[in-house]
C-alpha cells in the first residue's frame, strides 16, 4: 500500500489546488481555509494564483472528480464486503458512486449538472486504477478487520464532503 500512496497523496494535492483556487469560495474546503487566513489573503492568493496559472475549464471541472476516483479506487482494490454468500468487490464503488452522482445531477435529483465528459473521465481513471497500475494486496473483508487500508478507503470517501458546496 505504500507504493500507492505515491499516485495517491500527488493526486489528491492536485485536486485540493485546483478547489482551492479555481472553484468557489462555497465549497467546504475553501471556507476552512478562509477561516485560516481570512477571506481578504484567500481572494489576494486565489487571483494571485490563477493569473500566474491558467487553467483550462476542463482541468477544473473535470480532473478533480477523475483523480478522486483513481485515488479511492487504489485504496479500494481487494477489498470486498459479504452480501447474501456473495463478495462484493469495493473497486467497483468508486465507479458507481462517480456515475451515480452524474445521473443525480441529470434528472435534477442533486445540485450541479451533468457532464458526459466527467463520466469518461471517472472511467479513465478508474481504469488506470484497476487494469493498470500494479497492486498486490491481500484481500480483506472490510466489515472484518480494521486497518491502514480500511482508515485509507474511509478518509477517501470523505473527502468528498470537503467538494461539497454551500448554499
Amino acid at each position: 500500500m505504500k507504493k500507492h500512496y505515491l499516485y495517491i497523496l500527488p493526486a489528491l494535492l492536485i485536486s485540493l489546488f485546483i478547489y482551492l483556487f479555481y472553484r468557489t469560495e462555497k465549497t467546504v474546503v475553501n471556507d476552512l481555509l478562509i477561516n485560516l487566513i481570512s477571506k481578504e489573503n484567500y481572494i489576494f492568493l486565489k487571483q494571485f494564483i490563477t493569473q500566474k496559472i491558467p487553467l483550462n475549464e476542463y482541468i477544473i471541472f473535470s480532473l478533480p472528480e477523475g483523480l478522486w476516483v483513481f485515488c479511492i479506487t487504489l485504496t479500494s482494490n481487494d477489498i470486498y464486503f459479504i452480501f447474501k454468500d456473495k463478495e462484493i468487490d469495493l473497486a467497483f464503488l468508486p465507479l458507481l458512486f462517480s456515475v451515480g452522482l452524474e445521473l443525480l445531477q441529470l434528472f435534477h435529483i442533486t445540485n450541479g449538472w451533468f457532464d458526459l465528459l466527467d463520466v469518461l473521465i471517472s472511467l479513465f481513471f478508474w481504469f488506470v486504477a484497476y487494469f493498470v497500475i500494479d497492486y498486490k494486496f491481500s484481500k480483506q473483508d472490510f466489515f472484518k478487520s480494521f486497518n491502514n487500508r480500511s482508515i485509507a478507503f474511509l478518509v477517501s470517501y470523505a473527502i468528498v464532503y470537503l467538494a461539497h458546496v454551500w448554499q
